[in-house]
């Protein structure tokens, strides 16, 4: 039973190992831990930097008294064993990889720096000091088991090493293990998301070869966002070619401009707002006569792609009562092999399917002088928010917030996205008034308040003992 005497022995708990806690983070954000294909061997798949993290995190787990086992370098688990066995659990999960540090770093972004409340550090919110809570959440059912107070089910910490970049861990865990009772990932947003958009991404290849009037087209850094920018170089006098809004020219040699579009960028689940650079350019070249006659249709599905955002002009629009709308984005414009080649993501809610807008988008392809793949599609995501898990975790939220704890959608993706019964929850307050120099997840100077942290501690213990006291 969850009572104050229980709560307030979390608080004690929570202030005891509070400075380990931070250490503990620092160990971790101290590994550059970016996924490196070109360095992967067996038992470190995703390269040794990833794998560096993921043994720390290991180590971390064992001292904290969970009985850990390695997955082959894939990722690894600690549990903290229960009267149910090993085979009926609950668990966590979160990741020890990251982005790239990148630049505009104000603050060393390779080691935790403490700084009016706030922790600052490449992972401190995505996802090292999360999954750090998640240890400290099970070593404190690892200290009670030991005073006698053994679990219902057992306790199993997963801790992914490929969340970043494409989620290979989980399927490879999922292979040699079964599924969690339910699972939780502390990688997101408070109060809990329920549910996440289908993911799909393609590729438009033009027919025509590059060259008669544009020699190279590229824009756009990620297929999953926004293009913030996008250049072409083409056969033209820079100094016939007008200025416009949003472009700039400039002479690149005998007979030869560069044209750059600028945007607005974004991610590509929330376009809003955004402006995107390979429409800005498009419409530029277009305009000003700079296609040849089989560089036209290319530029023209361009146009098409990047009318909007939620694919109205493309005839892929489609939106329900749990998701909202489709959206769909153009992300990166490349010049492979001597062809022009344009990405597409879509996150898509319940009312279409994968297929169905690979179908829509080969026809539209086909009218354009262009091919088309589907390079990936992960159907949506959903768990009730009436479910009795989604109840605990939210009623735990509300007890220590006071906010309102009502379950949302995204269009992004995590690894609840993986399991049958899970969720993503917290531990981020995308409410919480935040000093202009702490910067957001995957930005420089990427920071976190560690009120949030400790707070969130305690939402997690006390949500794990309300799952445990659930018949599953």
């Amino acid at each position: 039973m969850i009572d104050e005497q229980f709560k307030r022995e979390v608080d004690a708990f929570v202030d005891e190992v509070w400075e380990d806690v931070v250490a503990d983070i620092d160990r971790l954000v101290r590994h550059e831990s970016v996924e490196d294909l070109d360095a992967a061997e067996p038992g470190r798949p995703w390269g040794p930097a990833s794998n560096g993290a993921l043994v720390e995190a290991e180590r971390m787990a064992e001292r904290l008294g969970l009985q850990v086992t390695d997955v082959d370098g894939y990722l690894g688990f600690g549990d903290v064993p229960g009267a149910s066995g090993p085979d009926r659990h609950l668990a966590t999960i979160a990741h020890t990889d990251i982005v790239p540090v990148g630049l505009g770093w104000s603050f060393p972004p390779l080691e935790v720096t403490r700084k009016d409340g706030y922790l600052i550090g490449r992972g401190v919110q995505d996802d090292k000091g999360p999954f750090v809570l998640s240890l400290y959440a099970a070593h404190f059912f690892a200290r009670r088991a030991a005073a006698g107070h053994e679990l219902p089910y057992t306790l199993r910490c997963i801790i992914g090493n490929n969340e970043e970049t494409g989620m290979g861990d989980v399927p490879y865990y999922l292979e040699r293990y079964p599924e969690p009772l339910f699972c939780f990932s502390p990688d997101a947003d408070f109060p809990l998301i329920c549910g996440e958009k289908g993911l799909y991404r393609g590729e438009f290849t033009s027919d025509a070869v590059a060259g008669e009037k544009i020699v190279e087209l590229d824009g756009g850094t990620v297929p999953n966002a926004v293009a913030g920018q996008a250049t072409a170089l083409v056969r033209a006098d820079a100094a016939a070619l007008p200025a416009a809004e949003r472009v700039a020219v400039e002479d690149a040699g005998t007979g030869l401009a560069r044209v750059t579009a600028t945007g607005v960028g974004g991610h590509a689940s929330l376009p809003e707002g955004t402006v995107n650079a390979i429409g800005v350019l498009a419409r530029y070249l277009l305009a000003q006569g700079l296609a040849g006659k089989g560089e036209r249709p290319f530029l023209e599905l361009v146009v098409t792609l990047t009318e909007d955002a939620y694919g109205e002009a493309s005839g892929i629009a489609s939106a329900d009562d749990k998701f909202g709308r489709l959206t769909c984005v153009a992300g990166t414009v490349r010049t492979e092999g001597g062809r022009f080649v344009q990405s597409v993501d879509a996150r898509f809610p319940t009312s279409t399917t994968g297929e169905a807008i690979t179908a829509r988008l080969s026809e539209l392809a086909a009218s354009h002088g262009c091919s088309y793949a589907c390079r990936s599609n992960e159907e949506p995501f959903y768990i009730s928010p009436d479910s009795p898990e989604i109840e605990a975790l939210l009623s735990t939220y509300a007890e220590y917030t006071g906010a309102e704890a009502r379950a949302f959608t995204i269009g992004g993706g995590t690894y609840a996205r993986h399991f049958a019964r899970a969720c993503a929850f917290g531990p981020n307050d995308p409410t919480e008034e935040r000093p202009a120099w702490a910067g957001m997840e995957h930005g420089p100077d990427e920071a976190i308040s560690e009120a949030s942290l400790r707070q969130a501690l305690k939402i997690y213990i006390v949500s794990i003992a309300r799952l445990m006291e659930l018949e599953l």
